[in-house]
């Protein structure tokens, strides 16, 4: 065999190597980029702040806070259906002020007496009664008003 892959009439696992970095490299922007909802959202919320791979790690926003599935897709769960009907009481209202009203609602769509915004204030997930912050409500309340309460979510123009 000869060519590129032929160094000295030897295989050089190195030109492969390097061709399989290339390639990775060129197509990770594509690869871990984030939905411009889950960008969207994890700014508003400050969840891009303490981390600054955020949108590498796959740690901020799963895609279960809105999804039934890790990967997304179809199959809402109960915060997702929420942010689907407020799109549909607010059709030409964009991603930040629908997520806005879902928080200042003061709901808990999944039902586990902690409100959609303390879960995201605690960094839990909002649609999944399994996923609960570790601190008792009042607590966790008390914090979140000490860091600006609903002011912080309110989306900026």
């Amino acid at each position: 065999m000869s060519g590129r892959w032929m160094r000295g009439g030897v295989k050089d696992p190195r030109l492969g190597a390097l061709l399989l970095a290339g390639l990775v490299l060129l197509s990770a922007p594509a690869a871990v980029a984030l939905p411009k909802y889950r960008t969207e959202a994890a700014r508003m919320l400050g969840h891009d702040k303490d981390d600054p791979l955020w949108e590498l790690t796959r740690k901020v926003m799963p895609c279960t806070t809105c999804h039934t599935q890790p990967q997304g897709g179809k199959g809402w769960n109960a915060f997702g259906q929420s942010l689907q009907a407020e799109f549909r009481a607010q059709p030409k209202a964009n991603f930040r002020v629908v997520l806005g009203s879902v928080l200042a609602k003061n709901a808990d769509a999944d039902a586990d007496n902690y409100s959609d915004a303390l879960e995201f204030f605690a960094r839990t997930l909002p649609g999944d009664p399994k996923s609960k912050p570790e601190k008792p409500v009042p607590e966790l309340q008390q914090a979140f008003e000490q860091a600006g309460g609903m002011k912080q979510y309110t989306p900026k123009p």
